[in-house]
């Protein structure tokens, strides 16, 4: 199996980034290395070193994305086994004189300090401190209230819009005890307009529950079929609207839900 290297002078996430959406097209596997915070001459060469051994063990030349700005390192690697794809090369001088100006790149370019940085920090404390509905008195302060069944993927979603986006995001659970009468709560309807729903294939709800809580009635076929019906029923007599998270990752929720939200992000 060929390897795919993702090299940087910094944290290397662009090169994840650009490396990961550009092998997804191909219906290939790979072994994924990053290699971070190659800044000088010495962490180089051991870098050379590790993927010209990657290709004496797969016996096919390894795949390199990297972004460097000093030459010399990018050399040194590049000068490797490797076939090297260089994301910000290509696209820097048809930038340069389309906005007329000339680059000026920085090492570790992606690890200042930037200035959505309390953004995300406050956006994590409080997705974190308004989980699971451990408290409602902050809910003035979110900028989305994720609502649902128990396993459908709220905590995951709430964090990494928090992380990704700086966005404020509180989740609550609705429960088997709220099954007899379900309706909203008193703090989610003074929120009505920040709530939104996520819902689950019943099939993947049991299987996830059966994980966690085997052979219990939380888990049972039964159970999680009421629970589904009757809370979709509630997103729909309510205008809620929600998405379905059985076969979608945490990123397409997040981002689907920015979009159908109508959220603005913080974190760029």
């Amino acid at each position: 199996m060929r390897t795919a290297f993702y090299v940087s002078d910094g944290t290397a996430l662009t090169s994840e980034a650009f490396g990961h959406a550009m092998l997804s097209l191909f219906p290939l596997k790979f072994k994924h290395r990053t290699l971070p915070f190659i800044d000088n001459q010495d962490k180089a060469q051991r870098c050379r070193h590790i993927i010209n051994q990657a290709y004496q063990e797969d016996g096919i030349k390894p795949l390199i994305f990297h972004t460097f700005v000093n030459t010399e390192i990018k050399n040194i690697v590049t000068s490797s086994e490797g076939i090297s794809y260089d994301f910000l090369d290509h696209f820097v001088e048809p930038m340069e004189a389309e906005l007329g100006t000339a680059a000026q790149p920085k090492t570790n370019r992606t690890h200042g300090i930037h200035q959505d940085y309390n953004f995300r920090i406050d956006a994590v404390n409080y997705t974190l401190a308004n989980d699971d509905g451990i408290s409602t008195k902050d809910y003035h302060e979110a900028d989305i209230i994720l609502i649902g069944a128990s396993r459908t993927g709220k905590t995951p979603t709430c964090l990494y819009l928090a992380l990704q986006y700086g966005i404020k995001a509180a989740n609550y659970p609705i429960t088997e005890d709220d099954m007899a009468n379900l309706d909203l709560t008193y703090d989610l309807k003074m929120h009505r307009h920040k709530l939104f729903g996520l819902t689950i294939d019943v099939e993947r709800l049991q299987s996830i529950r059966q994980e966690r809580r085997a052979n219990s009635t939380y888990a049972s076929l039964e159970q999680c079929q009421k629970e589904i019906s009757k809370i979709e029923n509630l997103y729909r007599q309510e205008a809620i609207p929600f998405l379905n998270s059985t076969h979608a990752s945490v990123e397409e929720l997040a981002a689907k839900i920015m979009d159908e939200a109508c959220l603005e992000r913080h974190r760029y």
